[in-house]
């Protein structure tokens, strides 16, 4: 009799410990969003309405209601025959605040000079966009429409991403046939420096998420379904190479043009050159093994006042390296009208540390 009892004890023991194991493996759905650990983040799990999905189900229904289809035409004085042309192009943009407020790449809006700006919601309904501020550097553009309750975007924290993490791209690759197409990946590498037509891009993630032409200016997002980049281009000699910009070097614009209507952008008032650049062309070899050398300070500017030279190279703005005039450009807008910031210089191989106020 006692043994019998030993048996279904060590049988209710058992029961109750698959139980407690199945309860471990359990992922809960919060706001249908998935909050799982990245080890097991692809999990199939139930939501509050009892029906099966996965991380993938999760980002896209948070996410998609953000993502706009955008249509541009441009036309273009400029050409060998002197006759205007009309070309057409098709991205794609991330709504970031209720208001109407879009983000987007500016190669999306001819950077620009698009005379028409139309965009497509989730919904199917449209608006015409207005351009409010671009960056070809950056590849950023802010596009504003006359419409309100919209559904905004998460921005995550671009920072904390590494290498391995989910990546998700939303997206209308090549054109509006495949609207919404959502591709999966993961972050292939961190600052990332790439060359284009109008500037070197620096400091950008690289995903094997799938990207192509249309889905730049789109999002690409986190397992929790946060912005984490915005798309902007495709190794064209490979496959697998997609970039994004990181939504921290976007947050401060953004923030700026919502509350402003507008982004003032602060300057240093030099002119400039990528270190290695100036040291090839000049033959000369300075101290600092990377930086912007300083070919010239403006009177009366930010840099004259905190003891900038000409000569200097600049190394670092507040925490962040600089290497290349991108870098710098990119530092600066992180800072509105009336900040400081301490920026470093190497001064004939010594380093100086200058404060600035913008």
């Amino acid at each position: 009799m006692s043994n019998k009892k030993g048996i279904g004890l060590i049988v209710i023991v058992c029961i109750i410990t698959g139980v407690l194991s199945s309860l471990f493996t359990v992922v809960l759905m919060k706001n249908n969003l998935v909050s799982s650990t990245k080890e097991n983040s692809t999990q199939i799990v139930v939501n509050n309405k009892g029906k099966s999905q996965n991380v993938y189900h999760a980002v896209t229904d948070k996410a998609m209601p953000s993502v706009v289809g955008i249509t541009t035409t441009t036309i273009d004085n400029n050409n060998i025959f002197a006759i205007p042309t009309q070309s057409q192009g098709v991205g794609t943009g991330v709504i970031v605040d209720a208001n109407g407020y879009i983000l987007t790449n500016s190669h999306v809006v001819s950077d620009g000079k698009a005379s028409d700006v139309n965009v497509l919601f989730n919904d199917g309904s449209t608006s015409q966009g207005k351009v409010l501020w671009n960056d070809s550097n950056l590849d950023l553009a802010m596009v504003k429409v006359d419409k309100k309750g919209l559904t905004p975007a998460e921005l995550g924290n671009s920072d904390d991403v590494r290498t391995g993490d989910i990546s998700i791209a939303i997206g209308n690759p090549l054109g509006l046939e495949f609207q919404k197409s959502v591709t999966q990946g993961i972050i292939s590498g961190l600052d990332r420096t790439i060359k284009t037509e109008k500037s070197n891009m620096t400091g950008l993630m690289q995903t094997d998420a799938s990207i192509n032409p249309g889905n730049s200016g789109g999002p690409l997002l986190n397992e929790k379904g946060q912005v984490i980049g915005i798309n902007t281009a495709k190794a064209s000699q490979a496959e697998g190479l997609g970039f994004a910009i990181p939504i921290n070097t976007a947050k401060p614009i953004v923030e700026q043009i919502i509350k402003n209507g507008n982004f003032e952008k602060v300057t240093l008032g030099i002119s400039g050159a990528d270190l290695q650049m100036f040291e090839a062309s000049t033959g000369t070899d300075l101290a600092a093994e990377d930086g912007v050398y300083v070919v010239e300070v403006m009177d009366n500017s930010a840099a004259k006042k905190a003891g900038i030279q000409a000569g200097d190279v600049i190394v670092k703005v507040g925490n962040d390296k600089v290497s290349t005039m991108s870098d710098l450009n990119k530092a600066l807008y992180q800072y509105s009208l009336g900040d400081k910031s301490e920026i470093t210089v190497n001064r004939g191989g010594k380093e100086v540390k200058l404060q600035v106020n913008f």
